[in-house]
């Protein structure tokens, strides 16, 4: 049975990956708390297993005291003297009192051990495997439903996809396949969860990863990415070639390539759009596909107004102000839309207040001073007992 039992410890070692002393210390650990609970004893005992015979010895352990307090794990100068005269204070002195059917329990802890290590080590596998994995797409299948949740069949390990995560008009059955965002992944105490997303920005830049070789070669870059699951998304696409039309390589001829991600996408609006490092150009840019007349930069903060046509301001700011808002997301500015009139509205009046200010300020001041000096006058005659003068009065209520 030894021998069985070292042949089966290397057949181990070589299909799971799991190193023979991890598991050797995790039997002989085991095979300590077995044996004192089986026979009842508080000994200071440790088991040693032969690496080549499997042979198993219970060892115990005795101190070597002057006086002995314990006798369970110490022993007197005087008696270990009498084993070997070369024993001082402090040395260790080990028996074996391996009982004579402690095989049976020994083989019984040795094969719960090391299922639970081949169980560990199998559920560190699969987390290592999937952690270096999170980010990417995976295609699985349905396996079942609990409510609105969806457990996929991902290979080694189920996926999980919360209802939060999936995307609104979009049903699944079971055995249907599926492609999914791998969101995170948590190690618990069944073992690694996967959690996955449909509705994830990720997974429409990963299809366009999988879809547009120029992207996944770092030719043309995804330089921002806006999402709102199911209804439209706008991308930001760059590169540093010349004779390389970004937009064009992601489109694809006749557009086969965006196609091909709207249909995994069920038909979901995607705006591909041509970054720009100035930051008029990429706003008139991402409020496409509405044409922007001008751009007015702020200076002190991250916000634009895109002045649009009148028969445009519909179309720039999108159903429920999605173009607009997806626009803002993608390129990391505040963004207020006008229409021509209501800009050259805004300025009119502008220039209408500059106007009256500046006749305001110079009629204003005169009469104003007038008015002040007379009740000053009027104040101080108050003061030296003259009689108030009506005309006076009113100039001071006024």
């Amino acid at each position: 049975m030894n021998r069985e039992f070292i042949e089966a410890i290397d057949e181990l070692e070589k299909e799971k990956h799991i190193s023979k002393d991890i598991l050797f210390e995790a039997i002989e650990t085991a095979l300590v708390s077995a044996y004192k609970k089986n026979y009842g004893t508080s000994q200071n005992v440790r088991v040693d297993i032969d690496r080549e015979t499997g042979d198993i010895a219970v060892l115990m352990r005795l101190e070597v005291v002057e006086e002995v307090t314990d006798d369970m794990i110490e022993i007197s100068l005087e008696e270990a003297q009498e084993i070997d005269p070369r024993y001082e204070i402090g040395d260790f002195i080990e028996f074996q009192v391996t009982p004579g059917d402690f095989g049976r329990i020994a083989a019984q802890t040795a094969k719960q051990v090391v299922v639970q290590r081949i169980r560990e080590a199998e559920r560190g596998m699969i987390f290592d495997d999937f952690i270096t994995r999170q980010g990417e797409i995976i295609t699985g299948l349905v396996q079942r439903k609990s409510g609105e949740t969806l457990f996929v069949d991902v290979g080694r390990t189920e996926g999980i996809l919360p209802a939060n995560e999936q995307v609104r008009g979009e049903h699944y059955e079971v055995n249907q396949r599926i492609k999914a965002y791998i969101m995170d992944v948590k190690k618990t105490t069944k073992g690694p969860q996967v959690f996955l997303s449909r509705s994830h920005p990720g997974l429409v830049k990963r299809l366009f990863e999988l879809e547009v070789p120029e992207i996944a070669d770092g030719t043309v870059e995804i330089k921002g990415i806006a999402r709102e699951a199911g209804s439209r998304t706008k991308i930001a696409v760059y590169t540093e070639f010349e004779n390389v039309d970004p937009v064009g390589a992601c489109v694809g001829t006749r557009g086969s390539r965006v196609q091909a991600i709207v249909d995994e996408l069920h038909g979901e609006k995607i705006d591909i759009i041509p970054w720009s490092d100035i930051p008029e150009e990429l706003i008139s840019n991402v409020l496409s596909p509405a044409k922007v007349e001008r751009v007015i930069i702020a200076d002190d903060e991250k916000v634009a107004t895109a002045i649009v046509p009148d028969y445009q301001l519909s179309l720039a700011i999108g159903r429920e102000g999605q173009n607009v808002r997806l626009a803002a997301k993608v390129s990391g500015w505040k963004i207020d839309i006008k229409s021509q009139s209501q800009y050259e509205e805004a300025m009119g009046d502008y220039d209408d207040f500059e106007e009256y200010s500046d006749d305001y300020d110079e009629d204003f001041e005169e009469e104003f001073t007038e008015e002040t000096e007379g009740v000053k006058e009027t104040e101080e005659a108050d003061k030296a007992g003259v009689t108030e003068d009506p005309e006076v009065t009113e100039v001071e209520e006024e």
